[in-house]
């Protein structure tokens, strides 16, 4: 428990739709004020998602890995092993009632947490996620130092307590992201941790994420006016 916050890494590969069952049921009982809020750190098999926003021709391979429509904002992401799932169960309505900003908290909070690698993560206006720089790719045809997403980020909010939440690659096989078109961004690709070059395992990343989300979270408020 941390700040009155329940937190669970959850062992193995779960699968998804046992997961959505259990966040719907837990949203339930926070609002009900029968379970404290709370934050699970899960592993799932290899499978795509479907946002509401996600176009059906930015899924290039359907047949490939298990397909699961889901209420959360966003496209098509990726889940798989080697990838850490954050599940963030959330009350907002206590948190200022901005989901804007509770979105750019959850991005403060990843962004923090790679810096704990020494890894500069950064937020792009009309790029929901956290972005990394590759000046060690060619630029791009304007001359651009080409950037990488290495967390992805959607939520969905059930009387005003979120769920769903975060996917941060840490040592995926990203060659699992080619099956679709992730978040719908076509012009910049993915990494993770170990792509560059950091030993980190989902242990590290999970220390981290546990050490910086109180300070990230007391920013909320403050977030919408960070560049």
């Amino acid at each position: 428990m941390q700040n009155g916050v329940e937190w669970q890494v959850w062992a193995g590969q779960t699968a998804y739709e046992d997961a959505v069952r259990a966040m719907e049921a837990r949203v339930d009982s926070i609002r009900a004020g029968t379970a404290p809020e709370a934050v699970w750190l899960m592993e799932h098999p290899p499978l795509y998602t479907a946002g509401t926003s996600a176009r059906p021709d930015d899924l290039t391979a359907p047949d490939r890995f298990p397909v699961h429509r889901t209420g959360r904002g966003g496209q098509y992401t990726y889940h798989g092993p080697g990838q850490r799932v954050v599940y963030v169960m959330l009350d907002v309505a206590a948190r200022g009632r901005d989901v804007r900003c509770f979105v750019r908290a959850l991005e403060t909070w990843v962004i923090a947490a790679l810096a704990e690698f020494n890894l500069r993560g950064e937020i792009r206006d009309g790029r929901i996620g956290v972005w990394v720089a590759r000046p060690d790719k060619p630029a791009d045809a304007t001359g651009a130092t080409p950037e990488d997403k290495i967390a992805a980020i959607g939520i969905k909010l059930r009387r005003w307590v979120s769920y769903h939440g975060l996917a941060i690659n840490v040592e995926p096989d990203l060659e699992h992201f080619s099956g679709i078109v992730p978040c719908g961004i076509r012009d910049h690709g993915v990494t993770s941790l170990v792509d560059l070059g950091l030993p980190v395992g989902l242990g590290d990343l999970d220390a981290a994420l546990m050490r910086t989300f109180a300070p990230s979270m007391a920013r909320l408020g403050k977030t919408c006016a960070t560049p």
